[in-house]
């Protein structure tokens, strides 16, 4: 498209977005009472609205009903997580019963490398991308020394090129070849925290299994994000927060995935709970555990209705839109801001360098050339919400379903400001 960088024309792909109506399902901070401009739902998605109504339906529940809510609230308690995996199975391609809500990100994690990460003395390498999300590599290298291993030796870090920002899949196809039979497990994030890159997930999926591992995926940044294919693409296991592109609230439950071939099993190895029990005979008290038979076999405790509650209020959201409408316009708005920035870039002496590969979602992560922190802090100071990563990484997610085309001209202006201003 031929872009202009001019308010009008803005305000132009504005009337003409078919998603505008749903920024006013949000809530928006205020920077001198105005609406700021919101780059950071790679790290916390806005509240929307709607929220608090099955919040606060969960606690009139518990006023009135307390225990009994369980089974007579107008959302029985018991199976109240059981309401988010249609909706969210459609969110990363999966089938229903391959998807659970449960616990945070890395406990998941924790708990399916339980399933998924089984060494042997020949094979119990992992591999994963060279400076993962820290969550993730205190996992996996507390993981490989739990089982006996040193994590220097048993985890393999793919690297970039020297002089390069992304990770070229070739490179950890021919990794994962090298490893070959000492492989026992891929896990890396489908979109990298730091530079936004989305992996060939179904590529690397399909070399992994192909050299008898397993092959799992950290995707924080990519549900509600990207298209996803979990179940076609073969993927054994996968777990995101939901508190970024999913919009569901600080620390709020995570979602996992589990291929349906490994589901209703006794055999696979698993820490199991009363809520992973089967449910018609849960409450019999039985000694004995048998799975549900579903991704809900690996539940542990019943679930935190008042956590699972606000995840519920925006996969309604994410059915009434669907992916594909977001993805079309994070493409386009994204596009947009990339414009936007080259733009300002020729009317200031600084260098903006984005380091985002075209592999992306709707995060670019932009190279500050010639600034510093007192660039980062003027856009702060001036409702530009973003985020800030050493040692001059600004990380700008324009999310469709509450960003504008009129946030990235606007963002436009106070950046030149701001470089101006020195």
């Amino acid at each position: 498209m031929q872009f202009k960088n001019t308010l009008e024309y803005a305000q132009q792909l504005d009337a003409e977005d078919k998603l505008r109506k749903y920024r006013d399902e949000f809530h928006f901070p205020k920077v001198d009472g105005k609406q700021v401009i919101y780059f950071t739902g790679n790290s916390l998605g806005l509240q929307p609205k709607r929220t608090q109504k099955f919040v606060d339906e969960v606690m009139t529940d518990w006023k009135e009903l307390a225990v009994e809510g369980h089974f007579y609230a107008d959302k029985p308690w018991w199976d109240y997580h059981e309401r988010l995996a249609a909706p969210l199975a459609k969110v990363v391609g999966a089938k229903p019963e391959e998807v659970t809500v449960m616990n945070t990100l890395t406990v998941n994690l924790h708990l399916l490398m339980v399933s998924f990460y089984r060494p042997t003395k020949k094979r119990y390498r992992i591999i994963c991308e060279e400076k993962a999300f820290p969550s993730d590599q205190y996992m996996l290298q507390s993981q490989v020394r739990f089982h006996g291993f040193d994590s220097n030796d048993a985890i393999v870090e793919v690297k970039k090129r020297e002089g390069e920002n992304f990770w070229r899949t070739e490179d950890i196809l021919q990794t994962i070849e090298e490893v070959g039979d000492e492989l026992a497990l891929v896990l890396i994030g489908g979109v990298n925290y730091y530079n936004g890159q989305v992996f060939d997930m179904e590529t690397i999926t399909k070399a992994g299994k192909a050299q008898g591992a397993f092959v799992g995926w950290d995707l924080a940044h990519a549900a509600g994000n990207i298209k996803l294919k979990l179940h076609d693409w073969d993927v054994d296991f996968a777990s995101w927060c939901s508190y970024k592109y999913m919009n569901s609230g600080p620390g709020n439950a995570s979602g996992v995935f589990v291929n349906e071939r490994y589901l209703n099993r006794k055999d696979i190895p698993r820490f199991e709970g009363w809520w992973g029990t089967k449910r018609d005979t849960r409450f019999l008290m039985k000694p004995e555990f048998e799975p549900m038979e579903n991704a809900d076999a690996w539940q542990l405790s019943n679930a935190p209705i008042l956590s699972v509650a606000p995840y519920l209020a925006c996969l309604e959201l994410f059915e009434e839109v669907g992916m594909d409408a977001l993805i079309e316009k994070r493409n386009k708005i994204t596009a947009y801001l990339e414009f936007i920035l080259h733009e300002i870039d020729k009317e200031v002496d600084s260098t903006f360098e984005i380091i985002t590969p075209k592999e992306r979602g709707c995060q670019l992560s932009v190279f500050l050339h010639g600034e510093g922190r007192p660039l980062f802090d003027y856009l702060m100071e001036n409702g530009v919400i973003t985020d800030w990563r050493e040692p001059n990484v600004i990380r700008l997610a324009p999310a469709p379903f509450y960003c504008s085309y009129e946030d990235m001209y606007r963002f436009g202006q106070i950046l030149k400001a701001g470089v101006l201003k020195k």
